[in-house]
C-alpha cells in the first residue's frame, strides 16, 4: 500500500468574502515540493473570481487520467519491445448532469498519438491492445468510482 498526499491552501488575504466575489485562486502543493496554481474553473466561476492561468479540478482530473494511461502505455510498450519516441494526448472531459441532476464529469476521452521508431512497429491491432491494456491497468481509471471521504479537523484559529 502507498499513501499519496496533496495540500490545498487558500487564504482570504483581506478580500471581502460574504459578497461571493473573492478569488478562488489557491495553491496545490505536492509531496515532491512542487506548488501549482489552482483555481475554480472559469466555466463555473467567471473571471476574475477564477484564475484562467491556474489548473482547475476538472482539468486536473482529465490530466490525471491521461497521465496514468500514458505511463502504463509506455511501460507495456517497452515490455513488448516497442520503442516509443513521442506520446501526445489531447484529452478532453465533458461536464454534464447525471441522472440525479448533479454536475459531474460524464466522459473523459483520451486521444493519444504515439510515434514509434525501430524495426518493430505495432500493427493497428497491437496498438489498440497496448491502449486497452494501459486502460485496464490505469490506477486512476480504476478509481473513478472511488469513495471520497471528508474528515474535518479542528480549526486552526
Amino acid at each position: 500500500m502507498a499513501l499519496y498526499t496533496a495540500e490545498v491552501i487558500w487564504s482570504r488575504d483581506g478580500q471581502k468574502f460574504i459578497d461571493n466575489r473573492y478569488s478562488r485562486k489557491h495553491v496545490l502543493r505536492f509531496d515532491g515540493g512542487i506548488d501549482v496554481a489552482g483555481s475554480s474553473s472559469p466555466h463555473v466561476v467567471p473571471a476574475p473570481g477564477s484564475a484562467i492561468d491556474a489548473v482547475d479540478p476538472e482539468e486536473a482530473f482529465v490530466a490525471s487520467l491521461s497521465s496514468c494511461h500514458m505511463l502504463w502505455f509506455l511501460y507495456i510498450a517497452a515490455d513488448q519491445g516497442f520503442i516509443v519516441d513521442h506520446y501526445h494526448d489531447a484529452a478532453e472531459g465533458v461536464m454534464a448532469r447525471n441522472a440525479e441532476g448533479k454536475l459531474m464529469m460524464t466522459v473523459v476521452t483520451l486521444r493519444p498519438e504515439v510515434r514509434f521508431s525501430g524495426d518493430r512497429q505495432p500493427t493497428r491491432a497491437e496498438l489498440d491492445e497496448l491502449h486497452h491494456r494501459a486502460h485496464e491497468e490505469c490506477f486512476i481509471a480504476n478509481s473513478v468510482k472511488t469513495e471520497v471521504r471528508c474528515e474535518p479537523r479542528e480549526s486552526m484559529s
